[in-house]
């Protein structure tokens, strides 16, 4: 089973920044595409960030302009930097792999990393 772990969240002031790291026990380039979800507390998790394994990547409006997804393969890490942050973004912060099987995606997650955006 693939295995991914998050770190690097963190209590940050808003309009600061982190860098939230996913380390995988896979080559991230086997699989379709690596993301970035959140989940504030009551809330849904949300997808916040994507890229293929072609490099293209996606976001969400409410994050576009602020935050970055990016990868090192040579280190299967995902990571996801996140500047001027606001209060609105703290959530629990979950890495995601879909790999291709032969009945589609399938989803592996990590185990989450708190940011939390306050004064």
């Amino acid at each position: 089973q693939v295995q991914l772990v998050e770190s690097g969240g963190g209590l940050v002031q808003p309009g600061g920044s982190l860098r939230l790291s996913c380390a995988a026990s896979i080559s991230i380039g086997s699989a379709a595409a690596m993301a970035w979800y959140r989940q504030a507390p009551g809330g849904r998790r949300e997808f916040v960030a994507d890229m293929t394994r072609y490099g293209t990547t996606a976001y969400a409006d409410s994050v576009k302009g602020r935050f970055t997804i990016s990868r090192d393969s040579n280190q299967n890490t995902v990571y996801l930097q996140m500047d001027s942050l606001k209060p609105e973004d703290t959530a629990v912060y979950y890495c995601n792999a879909k790999v291709v099987g032969p009945q589609g995606l399938v989803d592996y997650w990590g185990q989450g990393t708190q940011v939390t955006v306050s004064s």
